[in-house]
């Protein structure tokens, strides 16, 4: 068993990796946002679930509103980008298949875990 209490101060943080999924957190600021018109991960899925906040998920250029409950299926190569539309930071779970980060959150190279 592992287990982590997820606290969403930092922009991104992995949480812990089994079974080749990791799980990780993300803050965004009101106004700000992740990613861009050339982030993707091309070795792995991402599942992004909303915990908290307003967005707006834009992938492969097409906007799809977020909010608290929300569930995102970002595939392996789509270019994306979140953006938080709210007041409040948005906090979101993501779920990386295979991993997509080191421990430090930094990217791995496609294929690698």
């Amino acid at each position: 068993m592992k287990h982590q209490r997820l606290i969403f101060e930092d922009d991104f943080r992995v949480a812990f990796e089994a079974h080749r999924v990791q799980a990780a957190e993300m803050t965004i600021a009101p106004g700000d946002r992740e990613g861009g018109p050339d982030n993707r991960h091309r070795g792995a899925d991402q599942w992004l679930f909303v915990v908290a906040g307003e967005g707006e998920a834009i992938v492969e250029g097409r906007q799809q509103p977020l909010a608290a409950g929300s569930l995102l299926l970002i595939e392996r190569g789509e270019r994306h980008e979140i953006r938080n539309t709210g007041a409040k930071p948005l906090r979101t779970v993501n779920f990386y298949s295979p991993p997509a980060y080191d421990a430090q959150g930094e990217p791995l190279p496609a294929g690698e875990d």
